[in-house]
């Protein structure tokens, strides 16, 4: 059968050959150019007047919808790729992997079942076997890749409760507990609830997870009669960019019974970089762990890679059974069955395209990249008379703070330069007391543009 657009003029839509060509000609322009800095979320209000109603019985038609996003809607959405877009953790996708997201768009496939999607799953697999090798996995594990971390984390931790579930015979007397530190994302504390368990905090050293404080609090829950099903290790924190003590966690985990999940959302693409490499050490021995490659791994959004050590395991927690599933071969690799999630689009490609383009050197040198940028940034701070570095970067978020300067002070010179397009550079707080923080994730965010911001911090 064809499957031009002629045959498609009997359709409700119309010939839409003219809005087709007009659409992929401004994505071809938009993905050769950075986004306009100066981009900024605006009032729903204003934005009801300048766009006006747009979802009407008739239609408003392609050409006036077209303007409405591009003079009123996107300018309301923040630049995540632009170089100097420090705040938070923001995106740096390849112009390659941004390109082929429009093409996996067009693909149109479904990629919850190896039946549907089995070529796309087939590479988005091969992307999955590079982090593997990254952890130094077996070869058996394997995942899929999901929405974002928070999903990510909650299917991870699903599975591990479903883990010990099969184990204990069904549900603890006093009920499900997870540990963790107060620095774990807030994704973490999210499943917890969704899971309906409870969190048994340990108290961090220097803002880190180590084995000992870990295994204090999992002897002290077992003198008390309650077991802990899981432990949450984070791969390079969201506000300083810690990695916890990994090798200690995986000891005490093995010691207790407890299943390790490692949360590398944003760090765990820091695996890739040979000069830190060594700072993950006992990654290996963990269960479960995710990265999204949205963050530091130059993709589009949404992409979260969730990989288990034995992925037969997340099977038990997550197949879904129905008439209609039935006939689905379950000896195939079915990224429905490994999360939260049926209906999903194969938003590993993209990743996996850039890999396959590039090669995984191209990847390590960029991740490298943005690690030199962060020390010598650092290295200009704690030279600074002005400011001063807080903590030792051990990825590429700084914590600093312009000595003296109160919260209102911080936040009028990071609106300013917000407003004026100049650098994206929010506080954030640390030890109680508000600071400023960069974090790098983009290896074309240079030093030399940086530190001259950072002067005007008097």
């Amino acid at each position: 059968m064809g499957g031009g657009m002629d045959q498609a003029l009997g359709s409700p839509w119309g010939d839409e050959t003219a809005v087709v060509d007009a659409l992929l000609e401004w994505a071809k322009r938009r993905v050769v150019r950075s986004g306009d800095p100066k981009t900024t979320a605006r009032p729903a209000s204003e934005l009801r007047n300048e766009a006006g109603k747009t979802v009407t019985p008739s239609g408003i038609g392609a050409a006036e919808a077209m303007r409405v996003f591009e003079e009123v809607l996107l300018p309301a959405t923040r630049s995540m790729d632009d170089p100097l877009n420090l705040a938070y953790i923001a995106a740096a996708p390849s112009r390659t992997s941004m390109a082929f997201d429009c093409v996996v768009g067009a693909a149109n496939v479904f990629g919850g079942l190896w039946e549907t999607g089995a070529g796309a799953i087939h590479a988005e697999n091969e992307a999955i076997a590079w982090l593997v090798e990254l952890l130094g996995w077996p070869s058996g594990a394997g995942g899929t890749f999901v929405s974002g971390g928070t999903v990510g984390n909650l299917s991870a931790l699903a599975t591990a409760r479903e883990t010990a579930r099969h184990r204990l015979g069904g549900r603890p007397e006093g009920g499900w507990r997870l540990a963790c530190t107060a620095e774990a994302h807030s994704s973490i504390k999210s499943a917890v609830r969704l899971l309906d368990a409870d969190v048994v905090e340990v108290p961090g050293v220097q803002g880190r997870l180590t084995g000992d404080a870990l295994r204090a609090v999992l002897a002290a829950e077992r003198e008390a009669g309650r077991a802990v099903f899981a432990v949450v290790a984070t791969a390079g924190t969201t506000n300083g960019g810690l990695i916890d003590d990994l090798d200690g966690v995986a000891e005490a985990c093995r010691e207790f019974g407890a299943w390790m999940h490692v949360d590398g959302a944003y760090g765990g693409a820091g695996l890739a970089a040979p000069s830190v490499r060594d700072r993950y050490r006992g990654i290996e021995k963990a269960d479960s762990f995710i990265v999204d490659p949205h963050k530091w791994l130059f993709s589009t959004y949404d992409c979260c890679a969730l990989i288990y050590r034995e992925p037969r395991l997340a099977r038990a927690a997550h197949t879904q059974h129905a008439g209609y599933l039935d006939e689905i071969d379950r000896e195939q690799w079915n990224p429905a069955d490994l999360a939260v999630q049926l209906t999903r689009r194969t938003r590993g490609l993209p990743f996996w395209f850039g890999l396959a383009t590039h090669g995984t050197a191209r990847y390590s040198e960029a991740v490298e990249t943005t690690l030199a940028t962060a020390r010598r940034v650092a290295d200009h701070i704690r030279a600074s008379g002005h400011l001063r570095l807080l903590q030792e970067p051990t990825l590429s978020v700084l914590l600093f703070e312009r000595v003296g300067w109160t919260e209102e002070q911080y936040s009028a010179w990071s609106r300013r330069n917000a407003v004026d397009g100049v650098i994206l550079c929010v506080p954030t707080k640390f030890e109680g007391r508000t600071v400023l923080r960069l974090a790098f994730v983009n290896p074309m965010t240079r030093a030399d543009k940086v530190i001259p911001i950072l002067d005007t911090l008097v």
